[in-house]
């Protein structure tokens, strides 16, 4: 069984005077326990991968649709698309935590960032206050990624607050989207780190730049147009009631 090396007194050139005496034997039922447990190994892993596939989906449907209802002023409706949300969310963790491949996976990632996106956009226009990533249960990297797209939804709701001439909470909202970006843009981590969080801040640097000139343009626009029409109302109050027909 194996190998042993012998001297060769006469051979150079081969293993520094050495000749290999070759002595194959395979352990046929060693191999095959061998390839057994791997195989098992691997299908167990994947039985989780595509359970953890089937719950990713469901918390990305039901986290966008909380957020879609929010922002049709459906508020029961967006609180039990959460709830969902929150759920599967939970549970996709639940199942991969024993599987780093798949708990630190972009599949997850995605999943978990997208519930944390629909929960903390609904916990700050609530004010109910800004969950951790403690407090959610989540993965400190997804939750940074959930964070930064939180902005583009506080800029959608701001310009439905403008549309309802609602300029104050307008700014409030842009308010809340600068604090996440200026928090953001301090965490210089590459990507293999922190994957996807720089680009993030640098999409929100950009919606709180493009927010900020058109909530300034659309103000002043609609001080003008207040003006206007106190203006025309004031010169209409001036007119003579008795519409210049002279005194009788």
């Amino acid at each position: 069984m194996g190998f042993e090396l012998k001297p060769c007194p006469g051979v150079h050139g081969l293993l520094w005077g050495y000749a290999l005496e070759i002595n194959p034997e395979m352990p046929r039922e060693r191999l095959a326990e061998i390839v057994a447990s791997i195989d098992s190994y691997l299908a167990e892993r994947d039985r989780v991968r595509e359970e953890a596939i089937r719950l990713a989906r469901d918390v990305v449907r039901s986290a966008g649709w909380a957020v879609t209802a929010v922002h049709k002023g459906s508020m029961e409706e967006a609180w039990r698309h959460l709830g969902e949300a929150e759920e599967k969310a939970r549970r996709l963790l639940e199942l991969t935590r024993p599987y780093p491949e798949l708990y630190y996976s972009g599949m997850v990632y995605n999943a978990v960032s997208e519930y944390v996106e629909a929960r903390v956009f609904m916990d700050l226009i609530t004010g109910r206050g800004l969950p951790g990533p403690g407090e959610l249960g989540v993965q400190p990297v997804p939750y940074l990624q959930g964070l930064g797209d939180v902005v583009g939804e506080l800029r959608r709701l701001a310009l439905e607050m403008v549309r309802h001439g609602r300029f104050d909470v307008a700014w409030r909202l842009l308010d809340a989207m600068e604090q996440i970006y200026l928090q953001l843009r301090g965490l210089d981590y590459p990507d293999a780190l922190a994957p996807g969080v720089r680009r993030k801040a640098d999409a929100a640097r950009r919606l709180v730049d493009d927010t900020k000139a058109l909530l300034v343009d659309l103000e002043n626009r609609h001080k003008l147009t207040v003006e206007l029409r106190m203006l025309r109302g004031a010169g209409g109050g001036g007119q003579d009631p008795g519409g210049g027909q002279g005194l009788h």
